[in-house]
């Protein structure tokens, strides 16, 4: 990787620099060999060519294929939208390619963190109850429930700008015109839950409403029952509340199925309530108010006790991505990985969308062949899927993902793939299956950064770490959520959701190895409940699960 403070060229094979900063017509580029001029200006985090490129020449970065030129661009040029076009190397059947460097980790081995120790021998990073419906017809029985728990066992959250909704109400009330509403000035004004929790072992009552149960294609159904079994049984949670309306698809019987499949000596307080069979509403809900209430006491028996750092899965997720996020965050992130993987640990890399342009790299490192042709038929056929809707994996990148420099899929995956490091791939993964073993775990899910976070953590991760270079709030109900910036910018600007700047990576204040080791101590104090991360702050709940099919 050669840097400078202005532009930078990723691996010795590409043939196109990043802009690490806005580059002005004319500055001098100096590399290796060549000196030249840029032809355009170039902003930064955006890219341009090393040498002159003709019509249907290969654009490489990261080593890889990354697109083609649609036009001749001159030495010096920026990569647009308007002169490249997505393009990625196919993929085969290679050789096993297993061998891996881990980094040093003798200072971590003996290192704890202090967690939940569950029946099954996972170790959680926070203990908290889950209140699930089965279907989407008892949402609103879900709220009922928060209504009448949430405040009375001391769990609300801080509550925000009510007091300036009360002064905007007095104003209109006294007859103030529209432009003084506009210009009236609003203080921040949050005021702190003061009562004690009830329950002070156990970290919250989590409520995890969404669309689906019905409706929708059996496979649908079923998936999100292994979805909800993934959190029932997680090892962040103690006990579960489950309301069911009783027609619907995603049957209770097919929920205690796949909880059997995840731990089939499954032991956690669970209660499962089903509206068709209990009557009225208000004998439902009285029922799961008494039972979850008897649930929570002996969840709150449950303290955190020292665990080895190999009990820890954490799930590598990004979002609102950027052309930093390459280069900073998600190598970082993967240093990371490679650390958890050689104490022992499991990671979850997901998003396959955003693993186009990779896929070769990837399957070479599953440990074995089966692994491999799992991923690569994964991979073909979700984006045949795509494809047979309009979409394939070419149409990933987001309107702000390209504003940032990452133009095409292969640029914006090339990058993204960084957070898995560089061990073997020990399983590969169909959503929303369990990670059973330790070491990289790759999992087929969406691009979709909310959806993706939502599967990792039903298949076990009990930490997320999460990259963003545009910023983005997204957190978990059940799993602490690590927000990282590629760069100093979107940290400074946005410091109430952002947990750990990456950017001193780009400044060149801080190495890969240096800010790893950073984001490993922040994670071990994340796990032991020292440290909330923004996110869990913010009560950010983020839940969807992913929906595969058709509605019916």
């Amino acid at each position: 990787m050669q840097h400078t403070h202005k532009y930078l060229q990723i691996h010795p094979g590409d043939n196109v620099l990043v802009a690490l900063q806005d580059l002005p017509k004319g500055t001098l580029i100096e590399l290796n060999n060549h000196t030249f001029p840029l032809t355009d200006p170039v902003a930064g985090k955006h890219k341009f060519t090393l040498q002159p490129l003709n019509p249907g020449d290969s654009i490489y970065m990261y080593g890889v294929l990354v697109g083609k030129a649609d036009a001749a661009i001159p030495q010096g040029g920026a990569i647009t939208t308007r002169n490249i076009h997505h393009a990625a190397e196919d993929f085969s059947l290679g050789e096993r390619r297993l061998q891996w460097e881990p980094p040093d980790v003798s200072k971590w081995k003996q290192k704890t963190f202090m967690g939940y120790h569950r029946a099954d021998g996972s170790v959680g990073t926070a203990n908290y109850w889950v209140v699930i419906p089965l279907v989407f017809c008892e949402n609103r029985n879900v709220e009922v429930l928060k209504e009448a728990l949430v405040d009375k066992l001391g769990y609300s959250k801080v509550k925000a700008f009510q007091a300036d909704v009360a002064n905007l109400v007095q104003l209109y009330q006294s007859g103030s015109a529209e432009a003084d509403i506009l210009n009236a000035p609003l203080e921040e004004v949050f005021t702190e839950q003061q009562s004690q929790r009830v329950f002070p072992h156990v970290d919250g009552i989590k409520f995890l409403n969404h669309d689906m149960g019905c409706g929708g294609t059996r496979l649908d159904a079923n998936a999100l029952c292994g979805l909800l079994a993934g959190y029932i049984t997680h090892p962040n949670v103690a006990g579960a509340t489950v309301l069911s309306l009783g027609c619907q698809h995603a049957q209770a019987s097919i929920l205690k199925q796949e909880i059997m499949k995840r731990d089939p000596a499954f032991s956690k307080p669970l209660v499962v309530l089903e509206q068709q069979k209990e009557g009225t509403e208000q004998q439902l809900l009285k029922k799961a108010i008494k039972q979850t209430f008897a649930g929570l006491m002996k969840a709150n028996s449950i303290t955190r006790k020292p665990a080895p750092l190999s009990r820890l899965c954490i799930g590598l997720e990004c979002g609102g991505s950027d052309g930093f996020s390459g280069i900073s965050a998600n190598p970082a992130v993967g240093y990371v990985s490679d650390m958890l993987v050689a104490l022992g640990g499991s990671v979850i890399l997901s998003e396959f969308p955003e693993l186009c342009g990779v896929e070769q790299e990837l399957s070479d490192r599953c440990v074995d062949e089966a692994t491999a042709l799992r991923f690569m038929d994964l991979m073909r056929n979700y984006n045949a899927r795509a494809e047979a809707d309009g979409s394939g994996f070419y149409a990933n990148p987001s309107p702000g993902n390209i504003r940032d420099g990452l133009i095409t899929d292969a640029i914006k995956s090339a990058g993204a793939a960084k957070k898995g490091g560089t061990s073997p791939v020990a399983d590969v993964l169909d959503y929303p299956e369990r990670v059973t073993k330790p070491g990289l775990n790759l999992l087929c899910t969406p691009g979709n950064d909310v959806e993706s976070t939502t599967a990792e953590v039903g298949s076990g991760a009990n930490i997320v770490l999460f990259t963003t270079g545009l910023g983005t709030p997204t957190g978990n109900p059940i799993a602490p959520v690590v927000k990282l910036s590629t760069n100093t910018k979107t940290f400074s600007k946005m410091p109430d959701i952002i947990d750990i700047n990456c950017g001193t990576v780009i400044e060149g204040k801080a190495t890969i190895p240096q800010l790893a080791e950073e984001i490993m101590e922040y994670v071990i104090e994340v796990a032991s409940g020292n440290i909330q991360p923004k996110a869990v702050q913010l009560g950010q709940d983020d839940f969807i699960p992913w929906r595969r099919g058709v509605s019916l």
